[in-house]
């Protein structure tokens, strides 16, 4: 039996520290389970709190620190060399585009069988193998092109496709990258990275366009910004840096949240493999199981939830899913693993609350508090628990 593992992120989390968890988290699993297929699901631009009116609603926001903006567009990219398909997998989550009765094809499906039987040209090929990228290239094309992602993406397409042909070109650039770059070739930089893009696109009859819509609201994120001391002073800087990502995406989700799980059930229906292990981390975790309350998602046979607070929700009665003394439907996954350490407040036992479906684990990441709620992929005894959890 083929595993796969979806790990779903916490609260306040935005890409670099994303990218940087990602990479511990597949390091470990690694090592637990060699060859297993581990795919993220990074939420925090899609369903994460933003400022709609730039800040409006803080007193003195851009004169108290807020506002400044990190590069955008590298922290994309960031995004993309570990999952090519996270641009095409946010416009999957559109409304299909419903074609009419008339004759011949709908634009979705022209558009999924133009990209699907995409074949680069003389020019692309010329310009990845003087990089020595030829073969990640057309590797990188089969991949993209035979995924889930695109194939849902392609639903959503209307007449020309312009947004999914330019998030296709970059996922087969992003993903050509991070092949030759694992493989021991030099990384390039931006600007070249921007050529290689603008030749796939300029194929893809894209040259010079850019995402739009939703999944252009979608990549635009506040600026982390180290909290000081003069909390009155820097109320923008201390806005952006912790109120903004933490606690906004708390009540974003408690009033929307219906977009994150969205987004977590679309990644794992794209998770390879017959059986999905699901390790989510904090408000991850109350996403997951408000998910898993509300359907049955398929091939999800084990749940992992990290210093998480859906124990906690649901006796407070905040659990959008269910409300005490409800139990979980049948189709929950009966093997759930729930991490807590007693120094994360944000940590709560699933066990004596959900006693038919959750085991709990105590681990000490020996962090005083707020530290401890984001150490515990660098504690070894996690994995130890994870590993021998699994089976």
């Amino acid at each position: 039996m083929q595993r796969s593992v979806v790990f779903v992120h916490g609260t306040g989390v935005r890409e670099e520290s994303y990218n940087a968890t990602l990479e511990t988290v597949r390091s470990a699993l690694a090592g637990l389970r060699p060859g297993v297929d581990v795919r993220g699901c990074f939420w925090g631009r899609e369903a994460g709190a933003g400022l709609a009116l730039d800040g409006a609603s803080i007193p003195d926001y851009t004169g108290s620190g807020g506002g400044r903006k990190e590069d955008e567009d590298v922290a994309v990219w960031g995004v993309l060399y570990r999952d090519p398909g996270y641009e095409l997998r946010l416009l999957s989550l559109r409304t299909a585009v419903v074609s009419g009765m008339g004759r011949g094809q709908s634009p979705a499906q022209k558009l999924f069988e133009q990209l699907s039987a995409y074949v680069p040209s003389p020019e692309v090929r010329a310009a990845f193998a003087e990089r020595g990228m030829s073969s990640a290239l057309d590797a990188a094309v089969r991949t993209v092109a035979e995924s889930p992602e695109l194939r849902d993406a392609a639903a959503t397409a209307d007449e020309g496709g312009y947004e999914h042909r330019h998030a296709f070109a970059r996922a087969v650039v992003a993903a050509t990258l991070a092949a030759a770059v694992e493989r021991g070739a030099d990384s390039v930089d931006g600007i070249e990275r921007d050529a290689l893009l603008s030749f796939v696109s300029a194929d893809l009859h894209t040259q010079g366009r850019t995402l739009a819509g939703t999944v252009a609201r979608a990549a635009a994120t506040p600026a982390l910004l180290a909290l000081s001391w003069q909390a009155r002073r820097r109320r923008g800087a201390l806005n952006d840096g912790l109120i903004l990502p933490a606690v906004g995406d708390i009540l974003r989700y408690q009033a929307r949240g219906h977009a994150l799980r969205r987004l977590i059930k679309r990644t794992i229906e794209h998770a390879p493999g017959d059986a999905v292990t699901v390790i989510a981390h904090s408000l991850g975790g109350v996403a997951c199981v408000d998910l898993m309350m509300q359907e049955e998602i398929k091939r999800v046979d084990q749940l992992i939830t990290v210093g998480s607070q859906a124990p906690f929700f649901y006796e407070t009665g905040a659990l959008v899913s269910l409300e005490h003394p409800q139990m979980p439907p049948e189709h929950f996954p009966r093997r759930w693993l729930n991490l807590y350490d007693r120094r994360d407040l944000l940590s709560f036992s699933a066990a004596r609350v959900f006693p038919a479906h959750a085991s709990d684990h105590e681990v000490d990441n020996r962090q005083p508090f707020p530290f401890s709620h984001s150490a515990y992929w660098s504690n070894r005894r996690v994995w130890d628990a994870i590993g021998t959890w699994m089976g």
